[in-house]
């Protein structure tokens, strides 16, 4: 099982200020590796059939309305399965978690992968690797400590990729932009990108 992680939206709450109002993170769930390996193709080819470059990076906030649509209209089909957290930052009342960016993304993510209605087990993760080498360790250390045991091990390993790199987890990147915008509903095209990929949709929590 090959697990690809992006998110939308950003960690902060200072939603006056900027920040985001929604916070998503989305998994793509790939159950044989062979599906990932032909679904990483098929993007491959989309980037060349679009004449961009092998450094083009497909990025939700960065495409316009008619890319994202080609985007999500080739992969739609494709043999995968999203699941998501959407955090609503102003139901989220921890003032350790509002304080600290860092740990309300670590508690974000492990909250999606640890209520996976049994559906991850001994998984292969790949996650965007930004942010410091500090971090990623104390990430991979939390991330362990709550998701494995002695009896159930959802993480079989984790390791981090650049985006830039891994097609994958660009996928994941424009997965986590539709469902945060389908949220937001703050722009016209709000509703459109979701529907395109609702059918590889297992589950988007709302958390509270």
């Amino acid at each position: 099982m090959l697990i690809f992680i992006d998110e939308s939206g950003d960690a902060g709450f200072k939603i006056s200020k900027g920040s985001s109002s929604y916070f998503v993170i989305s998994l793509v769930i790939f159950d044989e590796e062979l599906d990932a390996e032909e679904t990483a193709l098929k993007i491959k080819k989309l980037r060349k059939a679009l004449n961009k470059s092998d450094k083009f990076e497909f990025k939700f906030n960065k495409c316009n309305r008619k890319l994202r649509e080609e985007f999500l209209n080739e992969i739609r089909n494709c043999n995968f399965r999203i699941r998501s957290i959407v955090m609503d930052k102003e139901k989220i009342y921890s003032k350790h978690l509002r304080d600290l960016a860092t740990d309300f993304y670590g508690f974000s993510l492990r909250m999606v992968l640890q209520h996976n209605g049994k559906t991850i087990k001994n998984a292969k993760i790949r996650i965007d690797g930004s942010g410091e080498r500090k971090f990623r360790k104390q990430l991979t250390l939390y991330l362990r400590k709550y998701l494995n045991s002695s009896n159930k091990k959802i993480i079989k390993n984790l390791r981090f990729y650049d985006s830039k790199q891994n097609v994958l987890i660009q996928l994941a990147d424009m997965i986590a932009g539709s469902i945060r915008r389908d949220f937001e509903k703050t722009t016209p095209d709000h509703n459109i990108y979701r529907k395109i990929i609702r059918k590889r949709e297992e589950d988007a929590w709302e958390f509270r």
